[in-house]
């Protein structure tokens, strides 16, 4: 990891997520990792905010003290929600913004971060740690459709760094709403172990009601993350395959690195001409 509490002594961390108004379990996990970082004290202060639950951006932004502050994006790429909703909530003008006095430095989301494959091999090891993993599929799950293309890429880049690794058998990408579809799981996976990653930040609607249903694991729509047996129920047999289903990516507890990470490296980012800075 990069950063040191020397650098970000004087300095505020603004975790920006999604949030929802459906899912309580939404939120957990970027919460989760601001209480990891702000216990290893490498910031002066650590917040969160959310596009769909309060902390609203423009809420928590002003209720910060320091005069040096770092956004980061708990989110899987880059996007509509990383290229126009959080600048535009938080009045961002470009990588570094100087408003009020305070300089805000924007920073790449964590899913651009090399440190996510690391992460996706943990998690994957982790729900099946006593399977070969030389005989072994791995499909990560991503949510595919043009509503985020930049969904669909950031999977498939993590399924060729993977595949250049030479650790599994077959490594695919699977999506819920494009092929290859994640319904089509096993015909995808070509050996009789197959684990599941879902590439989201938390465990949503998605890792917990849509995909288990493709999968075949449930026959209809359960309980919020919180209450299901979708990640605990390990291994499932299913299709004359042994099925293993992971909580989803963002949840990793590595992800609180990542997160430091991707402030340390804001810091080469030069700030706009005084010109370009908004009022």
């Amino acid at each position: 990891m990069n950063g040191s509490g020397g650098i970000f002594a004087r300095s505020a961390l603004l975790i920006v997520g999604h949030g929802s108004t459906v899912n309580p379990d939404s939120s957990t996990p970027t919460l989760e990792h601001a209480a990891r970082i702000r216990r290893r004290g490498l910031f002066a202060e650590v917040a969160c905010c959310f596009w769909k639950e309060q902390p609203s951006m423009r809420d928590a932004l002003r209720s910060l003290e320091s005069n040096d502050i770092f956004v980061v994006p708990n989110f899987i790429s880059e996007g509509y929600f990383t290229e126009s909703v959080i600048p535009r909530e938080l009045g961002l003008s470009g990588p570094t913004t100087v408003v009020a006095g305070k300089t805000i430095r924007y920073c790449d989301p964590v899913g651009n971060h090399p440190g996510m494959t690391g992460a996706l091999l943990r998690r994957a090891s982790l729900v099946a740690p006593e399977v070969p993993a030389d005989s072994t599929s791995l499909v990560i799950v991503g949510h595919g459709t043009g509503l985020n293309e930049n969904s669909a890429k950031a999977a498939k880049q993590q399924v060729e760094t993977i595949r250049r690794m030479g650790i599994y058998s077959q490594v695919e990408p699977a999506y819920m709403e494009e092929a290859p579809l994640i319904a089509e799981w096993d015909r995808i996976a070509t050996c009789p172990s197959v684990v599941v990653v879902p590439f989201f930040i938390a465990d949503g609607l998605h890792s917990y009601q849509d995909i288990p249903v493709l999968l075949g694991i449930r026959e209809e729509i359960g309980p919020a993350a919180s209450k299901a047996e979708a990640f605990s129920n390990n291994p499932h047999h299913l299709r004359g395959k042994t099925l293993y289903y992971a909580s989803s990516i963002g949840t990793e507890p590595s992800m609180a690195d990542v997160i430091v990470d991707q402030a340390a490296a804001a810091l080469n980012s030069p700030p706009l001409p005084p010109g370009l800075q908004p009022a």
